[in-house]
């Protein structure tokens, strides 16, 4: 078995879903690895990862739009306000999803589906550079 570790630099422009399958298999390929497992880890509070359709950008907009309803921006809420009205609805949304994601890789790529991407999702509403930590275990 071999083992890799590599990051990955997502800038951000505010909320939403960012495509980084093509970064991610990339660099999958780099490796030189046919067969094993990818862990994907974001190092950070207020986003997350998610695998996604990437074929009907609709599926993003319901997402995002459905994340608004459930964590509202409005300080009345929350106690953690001193970074403003997205941060704590941030760490919400981020609680709710996933900081980490397995894929299996065959025969040298991540196993997705015909219609899956592999997304960070920015919760804040700020520009910010977000930091994947990926590590490859296979052969």
């Amino acid at each position: 078995m071999t083992q890799a570790t590599g990051t990955i630099t997502v800038p951000t422009s505010g909320k939403g879903l960012y495509e980084i399958t093509a970064k991610v298999t990339a660099w999958v390929r780099q490796q030189g690895l046919r067969t094993g497992l990818l862990t994907l880890f974001v190092q950070h509070t207020s986003a997350s990862l998610t695998v996604q359709e990437n074929a009907d950008p609709d599926v993003r907009y319901d997402l995002e739009a459905f994340f608004e309803r459930l964590a509202p921006e409005d300080l009345r809420l929350y106690r953690h306000t001193i970074e403003g009205a997205d941060d704590m609805p941030a760490h919400i949304r981020a609680a709710l999803t996933q900081t980490q994601l397995s894929i299996p890789v065959v025969q040298g790529e991540p196993a997705l589906g015909t219609w899956q991407g592999i997304y960070l999702f920015e919760h804040r509403s700020v520009p910010h550079r977000r930091t994947v930590v990926l590590h490859l275990l296979g052969e």
